[in-house]
């Protein structure tokens, strides 16, 4: 993949080298890891990088929406860089956590019995089950 394939350019956000290769590690796998998982990931192109600068990097793109935070009830937060509404499948064997994309023209009404006047402002849907053994 070219190095331009994760150029990431978000107003006011300011694309240090460190937040680059944490962006870059987000999308080669996006397999929703964990920040030590980043960390791990991202110290073999950058070896002196801190566990702590890697937090701030996420923090930072987080906050500029350029990957969200998932949390899986007391787990370790794990980062998604997929910012379309979907849903999270987790393998309760494996530990994989898949995206579960929304079916097109589907509706949350359509299978939600909402209240009257609801508007979601967030979407948080995490199935959890397993996967079949190949």
């Amino acid at each position: 993949m070219s190095e331009n394939a994760h150029t990431l350019n978000i107003p006011g956000l300011r694309m240090t080298k460190q937040r680059k290769e944490v962006y870059r590690v987000l999308m080669e796998n996006r397999d929703h890891p964990t920040a030590a998982e980043v960390y791990e990931r991202v110290k073999k192109s950058t070896p002196g990088i801190s566990l702590a600068t890697v937090y701030n990097c996420l923090e930072t793109l987080v906050e500029h929406h350029a990957v969200r935070q998932v949390n899986f009830e007391r787990e370790s937060s794990r980062y998604c860089p997929n910012l379309s509404e979907h849903g999270h499948f987790h393998d309760e064997a494996t530990g994989t956590i898949l995206d579960v994309q929304f079916k097109k023209g589907v509706q949350l009404s359509d299978f939600l019995d909402l209240p009257e006047g609801a508007q979601i402002n967030n979407l948080d849907i995490t199935l959890r089950g397993t996967l079949p053994q190949n």
